[in-house]
């Protein structure tokens, strides 16, 4: 986790999941439509969460 994505993911949630893969791109953007802080979140959990290789 870079300190730049964090930023990127409080300022516009789904731009900073969107290597992520479609599903988290889509619902990160249905969250931020209902409502900014729900999208937030879901785009911190996701950016910080490991991928298991």
């Amino acid at each position: 986790m870079s300190i730049l994505r964090v930023i990127i993911a409080i300022i516009f949630p789904p731009l900073a999941v969107v290597d992520k893969g479609c599903g988290s791109f889509l619902i990160t953007l249905i969250l931020t439509l209902c409502g900014w802080v729900p999208g937030v979140i879901a785009a911190l959990i996701i950016v910080n969460k490991k991928e298991c290789d």
